[in-house]
């Protein structure tokens, strides 16, 4: 299901390769801005920064729930 702040569930989109953009730990969140661009976070991060970037995304993909 995909909306406007909302998040996508499917299959997982994010690899071990993917880093976050702020401290180079494994991503498990992927925002993508309204602008165009595309950021991705470490679950620390993410929830760190959700309150303030979720409402500037077309996209939040939380994949968190990998995280065992």
């Amino acid at each position: 299901m995909t909306s406007t702040t909302g998040t996508l569930e499917a299959q997982p989109t994010l690899t071990a390769l993917d880093r976050c953009d702020r401290c180079g730990a494994q991503a498990y969140v992927r925002a993508e801005l309204a602008s165009g661009g595309i950021l991705l976070f470490c679950n620390h991060h993410a929830r760190q920064l959700e309150t303030s970037l979720r409402p500037k995304t077309t996209q939040w993909v939380d994949e968190s729930d990998r995280i065992s």
